[in-house]
């Protein structure tokens, strides 16, 4: 069941659903850029952390917010987008309710929208936050940040300047109990153009540490 359509709070939400062999598999949740510029969930980079997450035997949802593709409504500055979030994961959960825990990926827009959603829902263990927009959105609420993950970003990022995801970073890791993984890509933008492949390598290979698995564990995934 790739295609999946979905109620969200300003009507039907768009998604591609890949279901998890074991019942009690983890969830993902990946989240696209701002809707505005361009973003859907067939990003290249939301469409590669979807296949990391499914080859890893999660049930991995990706969708579309409000008023992108098929998805109903109209762009909400983020208020919005986060409610699509949550119901998103309302209905992976219901799809999959023995779901042992849950993990949250975004990229720039759906980075923000990602990590204000795990403040909310205790149940997330871990995310990754690929070039979160610093600069552009208040992330204030992280206090403190419930869960360790990984903040990668290029060191040739124009929309989003390093130093204020290093400042973003230096925060949270004032925080105990949480650990969080900074990696910084030399040369990158803040699309990864030509580096999407490095990205996935360096997002599998942290998910992998905190999963505790290898390559050799990874199932066959057809793409959606």
């Amino acid at each position: 069941m790739p295609e999946v359509i979905f109620n969200g709070p300003a009507g039907r939400l768009e998604g591609r659903f890949h279901p998890a062999k074991k019942r009690n598999a983890p969830i993902a949740l990946v989240l696209h850029p701002h809707p505005q510029f361009g973003g859907t969930m067939n990003n290249q980079v939301v469409y590669q952390l979807y296949y990391m997450y499914a080859q890893r035997g999660f049930a991995v949802l990706r969708f579309n917010f409000r008023g992108v593709g098929r998805s109903q409504g109209a762009f909400d500055h983020g208020q919005g987008e986060l409610s699509d979030a949550a119901a998103a994961l309302d209905w992976a959960q219901t799809v999959h309710p023995d779901a042992r825990s849950c993990w949250i990926a975004g990229f720039s827009f759906g980075a923000w929208i990602g990590m204000q959603l795990l403040m909310r829902r205790p149940e997330v263990e871990g995310f990754i936050s690929v070039a979160p927009p610093a600069n552009l959105f208040d992330f204030s609420f992280l206090a403190p940040c419930p869960s360790s993950g990984l903040i990668i970003h290029g060191d040739n990022d124009k929309v989003v300047p390093l130093k204020d995801s290093q400042t973003l970073v230096d925060k949270l890791k004032t925080q105990k109990g949480i650990v969080i993984d900074h990696q910084i890509m030399p040369g990158a933008n803040h699309f990864f153009e030509n580096d999407v492949d490095d990205l996935m390598d360096r997002c599998g290979s942290y998910l992998d540490r905190r999963l505790g698995i290898t390559p050799q564990d990874y199932l066959p995934v057809s793409s959606s």
